[in-house]
Parts: structure tokens; C-alpha cells; sequence
């Protein structure tokens, strides 16, 4: 379960506090699978969505 100010789409900052950079939702890649989530200069951000098998999966979860 997502609480809420866990993530981007509930309320999590939307720049980095570290490095200020503005976060993209995009399509990474982790040994748990293909998720959308963003990135900045520290590393991974946050995670946006579940895992998903297939990049083409979270690609169509991303545009959704």
C-alpha cells in the first residue's frame, strides 16, 4: 500500500532536496524488473509503480 507522500503522484517533492534537480517520471530497470520511477544526480529517486516483466509494460504504465 502507497501511503500518502510516498511517491510523486501522492505528494512527494517533485525536485530533490540533495541536488535540486527537477524529477522525470521514466522507465528504469532493477533486478526486480522494469518499473517507472525517477531519477537525479544522488541515484534512484523514487518508485512510481509496481515491477513489471517486460519494459514495454512499464512503458504503457508510464503513459497511462
Amino acid at each position: 500500500m502507497v501511503m500518502p507522500g510516498e511517491t510523486i503522484l501522492r505528494g512527494f517533492p517533485t525536485i530533490c532536496p540533495d541536488c535540486k534537480v527537477k524529477l522525470i517520471m521514466n522507465v528504469y530497470y532493477s533486478p526486480a524488473g522494469y518499473y517507472v520511477g525517477t531519477y537525479c544526480n544522488c541515484g534512484p529517486y523514487s518508485r512510481e509503480s509496481s515491477y513489471y516483466p517486460t519494459e514495454g509494460l512499464a512503458r504503457a504504465a508510464l503513459q497511462n
